[in-house]
Formats: C-alpha cells, structure tokens, sequence
C-alpha cells in the first residue's frame, strides 16, 4: 500500500521547491537577446543580486552551476602555481579544492574538525606562519551541504587581518545565500560564489559570482582567465557580452520573479523564517536522537546551519527511510553524500519552504522510522510543533 498518490513534496537541499510564480515566469516565448525585455531583466537581476549579496562589487551570471562558479573566480584571480588554503568543514570546500587543483594552482587544506566548523585559531595561526605570503586566496563555504556545518565567514576575515595577510576572501554561499546572513562587503569578502538553485528558488543552471575592487585588481594580472569566465568580456556593453554568448533568457526571467518574491518578503525576514523552520527541524531531530543510535553531523548546536540539517543513521538505515518516504509518503528527503553516503538523511529547510512543509517533511520521516522498527525517541514532530508555537506568535 503507499500514501504517496498526491501532491508530492521536495525536501532535499537543492534543488529546492520552485513557487508558481517562477515557474510561470519560465513559461515564455523567445525574444531578443539584443535589448528590450531580455537586457531589462538581466539589468534588473544584478541590481537586486547586489541587494542579496549585500555588495556595491561587481555583480556576473553565469550559464552554469555551482562548480561554474568556483572556477570563474579561480580563473580570473589567480595563475597556474599560485597557492590557496582551503579551509576544511564538511565535502564542498574539498571539492572547490580539487577543483583547483585542476587548473595547476598549488592546494594546501587546513585539517578538519570533524563535525565541526572552521577552527580559527587554526586558521590564524596558518596565515600567521605564511610570513612570504604564499597565500593568494582562501577558499571556504559559509555552509556546507553535505553535513549542515556553518562557518564564521566574517571570524575568517578577522584572522585574516590579525595576522596581516593580503591573501584574497573566496566565500561561497551556493547553501546558504538567502537562507542566513551573508554581508560582503561588511565582512570582507572579496570573491562570493553562489547558485540559483538552492535559497534562490529557481531552476539549476545559472551561477553567479560577486566580486570587490581588490579581486577585480587581482584579475589584471591573472593567468588562467579564458575567454567564457573572463569578467573583462563580460564588463561589455552589450547585453549578449553579459553571459559571453547567448543569454539564457527564460532562466533570467525566473531568476528576475523569485528575487522580486525574496526581496518582496524582504530579506531579513526570509533569514528569520529560515531560521524557525530550521530551530523547529532541529528540535525534532534532537528528540529523535535521544535514543537509538541516530545523531547529528555536526556536533555543535551553534555551528548547525540554518538551511540543511543531516541526521546520522545506522548504516543502511537511511536508505530505508528514505525509500518509505519517496515510495509510501510520497515526500522526498535528501540522502547522504560523500563520506555519509548511506548513513545520514539530510532534511532540508530552504528556499521556497514554509510551517505546512516542514511540518509534513518531519511527520513523514518519524512516520517512516516508526513504520520501520528503527529506535528513535518518539514526539519529534510535536517539539517541532512547539519551537514553532514559542517563536510564532
């Protein structure tokens, strides 16, 4: 028997549940790539970008996902043997790592605490040591997907000044912008890579970076720009030299729709329903987690993201309720990825996600655990409903 024949619901950490609205805004013809309506939108997207971004830096849009990103601020910053200190903390800062590691720049990855975010004393101490300033970026994610971590974006910057390093601040935010407070310029970030995919409520495919005069400085004497990533072709007049080619139009006009919705919503109050829908999925977890032998991927409570939660399971456990989920709820959860792989489930609370939804995502997982026979404490739902009930009056 299954429950699943109905309104089916996306609780995975990208990408995420698109609104109506935007999916209505991908629903139109073809125009002119040149001018009108096209350069009108994509106008519009780097103005209100910035807003998100909460930078006055050069704003790019990219036909590509996250990994796009990465390697356009790699390339139009740095040169083949130049060195970078990836900041460890969950699966993605190595990924970017690696990804540097591709274009023969020199990768050195500052040790993780497992479970843990960025140490940064660690960190300090590293650049402190690096007295030639062989760092010329630092590469970390605000929050990382695959485990829930969180960094200090803006403890990262204070190390960096403390000990007087030059090295460029390469942040990206694809889990996280949207979803938590991010300021650019105010924490002194000098590169921010996102995606649209995630708290941006719109279709994979485009990715953006967001950039300061210091890593637009950097990029004059950079050598692995290459003609699709390169900012100085996409600083051109025309709106085609924007994407270096042909725009993806009916992408940007999605875009265009959810940032007028975020920014409609404003800002800091989609950072505030983030952070009860997250505070609420937590509470469930931890009573879940009071007995049996799940837990949380992340140690500890401040360092717990506000736009994914991964819960640790038995091994092959997960996969267990993930497929009661899919296939008798009809509710999709995320599943472990990397080094989690079949032991973790990862529950989601970006994006376009409200009480309703959350709610009916936490039911159906202790539904399926119960259903299951896995030991678990029981009444996560009903601590979720009262984190709720306390911070929603």
């Amino acid at each position: 028997m299954t429950l699943a024949n109905g309104h089916r619901h996306l609780a995975i950490p990208g990408p995420t549940n698109m609104p109506d609205e935007v999916l209505n805004a991908l629903h139109q013809a073809s125009v002119d790539i040149y001018g009108g309506s096209s350069e009108i939108a994509s106008r519009a997207c780097m103005q209100d970008l910035k807003e998100v971004f909460r930078t006055r830096g050069s704003m790019y849009i990219y036909a590509a996902n996250g990994h796009g990103a990465w390697e356009a601020a790699l390339t139009n910053t740095l040169s083949k043997g130049d060195k970078v200190l990836v900041l460890a903390s969950g699966l993605f800062p190595i990924v970017w790592g690696e990804n540097a590691a591709g274009l023969g720049i020199e990768t050195e990855v500052l040790e993780e605490r497992r479970g843990r975010a960025v140490d940064l004393e660690a960190v300090e101490a590293r650049l402190a040591a690096d007295t030639g300033h062989e760092f010329k970026a630092i590469l970390m994610v605000q929050a990382d997907t695959a485990t829930g971590v969180v960094n200090d974006v803006k403890g990262v910057r204070t190390a960096l000044d403390q000990a007087s390093h030059p090295a460029m601040l390469m942040v990206d935010t694809i889990a996280s912008l949207g979803c938590m407070e991010f300021d650019m310029d105010g924490w002194g970030v000098d590169v921010t890579v996102a995606g649209a995919q995630k708290g941006l409520m719109t279709p994979p495919g485009l990715s953006f970076t967001a950039v300061s005069a210091k890593a637009k400085q950097a990029h004059k004497t950079a050598g692995l720009v290459t003609n699709y990533w390169d900012w100085t072709f996409r600083d051109g007049k025309d709106h085609y030299m924007w994407y270096a080619g042909t725009p993806p139009v009916q992408m940007v006009f999605a875009l265009r729709k959810a940032l007028e919705m975020l920014l409609e919503e404003g800002l800091e109050n989609a950072i505030h329903r983030h952070a009860v829908l997250a505070g609420a999925t937590r509470a469930a977890v931890e009573t879940w987690t009071s007995k049996g032998a799940t837990g949380f991927a992340v140690s500890e409570p401040a360092e717990r993201s506000n736009s994914v939660t991964c819960m640790l399971m038995p091994k092959g456990e997960s996969s267990r309720v993930l497929e009661y989920c899919e296939h008798k709820l009809g509710v999709t959860v995320g599943r472990g990825i990397g080094p989690l792989d079949n032991r973790a489930i990862r529950i989601a609370h970006m994006g376009h996600v409200n009480a309703y939804n959350q709610l009916g995502t936490l039911g159906a997982i202790e539904t399926a655990m119960a259903a299951l026979d896995i030991e678990h404490g029981p009444g996560g739902v009903q601590s979720a409903i009262e984190y709720i009930a306390i911070h929603v009056k």
